[in-house]
């Protein structure tokens, strides 16, 4: 089972690159925005070290996402990329610096690799994505009538109505992806942080998925906040890059860049 699921852009854009720091400085309490400025961002950090134990992975974190805003993160194997996600995701608390979360932890949806689930249990595709609303059902509750329709609902926005009665071990590489991004939309998030979400899926299916990303962001008004190998991917089509490597996170910021 999942082990961590409880808790385009035009090419005349520009980047500029600016020190994370340097951005929240800017901003009043810890990255969030006035209502004056604009919308309230939905997590901040702010000079934050996170790691396991005393050994911090990454010193003196400064990040903001805020909704309807598409997020990539890149850095090699190892960098931190997994833990900067656990860390906003309340896997793993803070070493230092203050962490902000302005929606419940029930609003935030998670899309692990697909190879974070276990192989052992026989899950259908519909089953995965009812998971998404087990937050919402007591315990040894059937799944209601009215959740059940919206697994159905929201496979098919993701292009995966047809496969709801298939295994999900079954599946490509791209479709499992696109059905664990339909459990994350189950929970009705407001903020979504994905795991690789293009790791092992062909070209096509690469193409399709970040468009399925940017459709989130700019129809649904999600927060997207993803990691990826693929700098150049993630160039072309993210309005922030945070960028991790040898301990330390710095951003390139796209300026006039939405659709």
């Amino acid at each position: 089972m999942d082990r961590f699921y409880r808790t385009l852009i035009g090419s005349g854009c520009q980047l500029k690159e600016t020190r994370l720091r340097q951005e929240i400085g800017e901003l009043p309490g810890a990255g969030e925005r006035g209502s004056i400025n604009g919308p309230l961002s939905l997590a901040s950090l702010k000079d934050v070290n996170l790691g396991y134990g005393t050994a911090p992975v990454l010193e003196g974190v400064n990040l903001a996402i805020y909704p309807g805003e598409l997020v990539g993160l890149a850095g090699p194997n190892g960098s931190g990329k997994t833990t900067l996600f656990r860390t906003i995701l309340g896997l793993l608390p803070p070493l230092a610096g203050t962490l902000l979360r302005n929606c419940p932890l029930a609003n935030f949806g998670y899309v692990p690799q697909s190879t974070a689930l276990d192989p052992q249990f026989p899950l259908s595709a519909a089953e995965i994505v009812e998971m998404g609303a087990y937050g919402r059902v007591r315990p040894y509750q059937l799944l209601p009538s009215d959740e059940k329709a919206r697994a159905s609902q929201v496979l098919t926005q993701v292009g995966m109505g047809h496969v709801k009665r298939k295994s999900f071990f079954a599946l490509s590489g791209g479709q499992k992806q696109r059905v664990l991004i339909a459990r994350a939309l189950m929970v009705l998030p407001k903020i979504m942080i994905l795991d690789e979400p293009l790791s092992g899926v062909d070209e096509a299916t690469r193409h399709s998925i970040t468009d399925l990303l940017i459709e989130l962001t700019r129809k649904n008004g999600l927060a997207v906040f993803f990691s990826s190998h693929d700098l150049e991917m993630v160039q072309r089509v993210a309005d922030k890059i945070v960028r991790v490597d040898k301990g330390k996170v710095w951003v390139e910021q796209r300026e006039d860049c939405r659709l």
